[in-house]
């Protein structure tokens, strides 16, 4: 054998392995990809009703929201009007009340000193004087000055 049978069976078994190499390579790419796609089918057959479901969810959230928002402007009309009525029962009642209330307190005033004896001065026993208060005797004192 010459040299260049010899470089070229090297050759030829280079690119025999060569090609062997890139044929298990690609039989495992398309088993991958097999299973990739199989994968995909089962992930797209579960997210479908799990989609539906979520998109009635939704749906139905959004119905209550929108009940829930009839309720609350139905409260605040309530609410509203409640006020206006308590505006006008104070404004129709309390001015007149206020005035009946003061005046029986001033009947009952009047009433209370028509019975009462005019205060007689007596001797209060004698106390110690504490600092920064009045003895009882300068209290009445400073009572009959004012009034």
């Amino acid at each position: 054998m010459t040299g260049g049978e010899v470089a070229g069976i090297l050759v030829a078994v280079f690119w025999a392995i060569l090609v062997s190499f890139l044929a298990v390579v690609l039989a495992r790419l398309a088993q991958t990809l097999r299973a990739t796609t199989r994968l995909v089918a089962e992930v797209t057959e579960q997210a479908v009703p799990l989609l539906s479901d979520a998109s009635a969810t939704v749906r139905s959230a959004q119905t209550q929201l929108d009940r829930v928002d009839a309720i609350a402007t139905d409260v605040q009309e309530v609410t509203s009007n409640a006020s206006a009525l308590s505006t006008t029962v104070a404004s129709t009642f309390g001015g007149p009340l206020v005035k009946v209330a003061a005046f029986g307190y001033g009947v009952r005033r009047a009433m209370g000193r028509k019975d009462e004896q005019p205060p007689r001065e007596r001797e209060s026993p004698r106390r110690t004087v504490v600092i920064g208060r009045a003895v009882p005797r300068a209290e009445r004192a400073r009572r009959n000055k004012k009034g």
